[in-house]
């Protein structure tokens, strides 16, 4: 995605790396994007999630209502994209076992 790293996208990075608030972080991306961008971004996380578990592309369909192609997507990505789904995924499972040590 040459051309993509802008001064604009650099803030926008640097904001959300420093937002560590998830009421603050879901303003700000209520502010930025429609309902259905937020809705349609956070399906592809459970996609990834999904994909990683081993779950079919079929099953997936049926539980997110992703379309065969968003999900062939995000196992591109998966993959052999930047690893920012596996660096997300990471965050998940982190705060999943964290979760389970305090119950």
């Amino acid at each position: 995605m040459e051309g993509l790293r802008t001064p604009e996208v650099d803030d926008l990075l640097r904001v959300l790396a420093r937002l560590d608030d998830e009421d603050t972080v879901f303003a700000l991306l209520e502010d930025l994007f429609t309902i259905r961008e937020i809705k349609d971004t956070s399906m592809r996380l459970a996609v990834a999630r999904m994909l990683s578990d081993g779950l079919s592309y079929a099953a997936i369909e049926a539980a997110t209502g992703a379309s065969a192609t968003t999900i062939a997507r995000v196992s591109k990505c998966l993959a052999y994209g930047q690893g920012g789904y596996g660096a997300a995924l990471k965050v998940l499972e982190e705060d999943a076992a964290s979760d389970e040590g305090r119950a």
